[in-house]
């Protein structure tokens, strides 16, 4: 019942399709190694790196910042982080190259299958503050196959936004109540549901590393609880 009259399938990225702390640390330790630099958690380096996400995001809202993609924001964090972390033996390329790791996560090991499943009964696309070249290049890096990719860059705003949400339904030619935002984060979700589209909610307990402080749990106002994209095509009748 919770899945009745459901057309398309909108999905939050970063966290919940793609495993960004893993891809990150590695990158980080990666080009730690090349250039020799030590000292640093590259871990730590990456949450703190998503950590600047939100707050970015918040400035251009507030109007602080023009607007910016999220390569371009991504790429302010990075430059504070590198003075604060003494990371100073980059030149330009390889800062950019840095920054453009964001477009290398690689999906959770359910992703491809679950997304094999549900793209046989539903349309499926990206619902990302990502900008839609990063979302292609990811897509492309882990074999993702989208019926479309969306972005809030498509709207020129950010989720939770309502536009975001209500543009994508509108984009895909549903209505909103055909639409199901797929997250892992509650307050995505909230705002998916405030702008009159259906959730599911896909726990991703590593997300933020172990004991991380990841969303976990179901709440009554889920449409759906899935485990992982596999167990939420189960959910919505699509067996394999």
């Amino acid at each position: 019942m919770a899945a009745s009259g459901v057309k398309a399938l909108t999905f939050d990225v970063f966290g919940t399709v793609v495993d960004w702390r893993t891809s990150i640390t590695r990158e980080g330790a990666a080009l730690g190694k090349r250039r020799s630099i030590t000292g640093v958690d590259w871990a730590r380096f990456a949450d703190d790196w998503r950590a600047g996400y939100g707050p970015s995001m918040n400035r251009v809202r507030k109007g602080e910042l023009p607007w910016m993609n999220i390569d371009a924001l991504h790429r302010l964090i990075l430059d504070g982080l590198l003075e604060k972390y003494k990371i100073s033996r980059l030149d330009e390329a390889e800062k950019d190259a840095f920054n453009r790791a964001w477009h290398r996560l690689d999906p959770w090991p359910d992703s491809r299958r679950g997304l094999a499943l549900l793209r046989k009964k539903f349309i499926c696309a990206t619902l990302s503050n990502g900008n839609v070249s990063l979302l292609v290049n990811m897509a492309r890096h882990g074999g993702l196959t989208w019926d479309t990719v969306l972005s809030g860059e498509t709207f020129k705003a950010y989720k939770p936004d309502a536009a975001v949400y209500r543009g994508a339904a509108e984009m895909l030619g549903v209505r909103t109540e055909e639409t199901m935002m797929v997250a892992a984060h509650k307050n995505d979700l909230q705002g998916a549901r405030k702008a009159g589209l259906k959730t599911a909610f896909v726990e991703r307990p590593l997300e933020k590393g172990p004991g991380g402080g990841a969303d976990i749990g179901r709440e009554s106002w889920m449409d759906i609880y899935a485990k992982d994209f596999v167990d939420l095509a189960n959910q919505l009748g699509v067996k394999g």
